[in-house]
């Protein structure tokens, strides 16, 4: 069952009223907490990616963005939701371009196709895992293949 405005309201300690003031329905309320979580995404991917070498940094990145959702599946969810609308197109942009960076550094030929690759990657294991379908057969399973992923990451260059 999905939390009610005063659900939210009451967990927030306000008034009933309070969403009202600051968004127009529940959808709005959904949007603006589905950016707020892009936005702390977007700051977890940036420590992820301080590391010295490029593609440690690219796995780092990967581990971070799956923890993300581990850590907070309701958020996730609803980031990735359309149900309450897109959640803002710079929010989402956000991540996008902390990945984009790193994978510049490693593969300039192919940045746009090189980073839809690595966040399909991590976006659908994180994903698929939340579902209960992914049951590794050993706990690193899902790091040892984002990091394979990672270290045959330009390869191919067809």
């Amino acid at each position: 069952m999905e939390p009610s405005l005063r659900a939210v309201a009451r967990a927030a300690g306000v008034s009933a009223m309070a969403p009202y003031r600051h968004f127009s329905d529940k959808a709005d309320l959904m949007a603006a907490v589905a950016n707020h979580g892009f936005e702390i995404l977007r700051n977890v991917l940036i420590v992820a990616d301080n590391q010295p070498d490029a593609r440690e940094a690219l796995f780092a990145q990967g581990m971070a963005f799956i923890d993300f959702a581990r850590t907070n599946p309701a958020l996730f969810r609803l980031m990735y939701s359309h149900q309450y609308g897109f959640a803002g197109s710079d929010a989402v942009q956000g991540t996008y371009e902390v990945l984009a960076r790193r994978v510049a550094g490693i593969l300039p030929m192919h940045v746009a196709a090189a980073t839809l690759a690595c966040r399909s990657l991590v976006q659908g294991m994180a994903t698929i895992e939340m579902s209960g379908r992914l049951t590794p057969a050993e706990p690193d399973d899902i790091a040892i293949a984002v990091r394979l992923f990672v270290s045959g990451l330009g390869v191919c260059t067809e």
